[in-house]
């Protein structure tokens, strides 16, 4: 069956790090482009970053880029989400997408995983 398991969410303080893991079963991640979305409290979900199926290629919202670091490891069928610096703003439910092509078009996502919540807090 084809899924997507996130894991790696928790409580964090202001300028910690987390590291976000997405593990796909069902099919290979090698032919598709992955992405990183979160959901606050009371707000849209937004698109946070996203990654070619080769890994050659990423893009990132303005709010985390440099902060934040998406790759994967298409041997292990698993992309993760490297978040430094956290702000309380970046608190909400992240969520792991997959694209049915192999570049990051917008609206391209076909399968999403059920979350993983990030609560940034003192």
């Amino acid at each position: 069956q084809l899924q997507l398991v996130e894991s790696g969410g928790g409580l964090v303080q202001p300028g910690g790090a987390l590291r976000l893991s997405c593990v796909a079963s069902g099919f290979t991640l090698d032919f598709h482009a992955i992405g990183w979305f979160r959901q606050a409290p009371g707000k849209e979900r937004e698109g946070v970053a996203c990654i070619n199926d080769r890994g050659t290629s990423t893009n990132y919202a303005d709010s985390v880029k440099g902060r934040f670091a998406i790759f994967r490891d298409n041997a292990e069928n698993t992309v993760y989400l490297q978040m430094n610096r956290l702000k309380p703003e970046d608190t909400g439910v992240y969520y792991c997408a997959r694209w049915g092509s192999r570049s990051c078009n917008p609206g391209g996502m076909d399968y999403w995983g059920v979350g993983t919540l990030v609560t940034v807090s003192s």
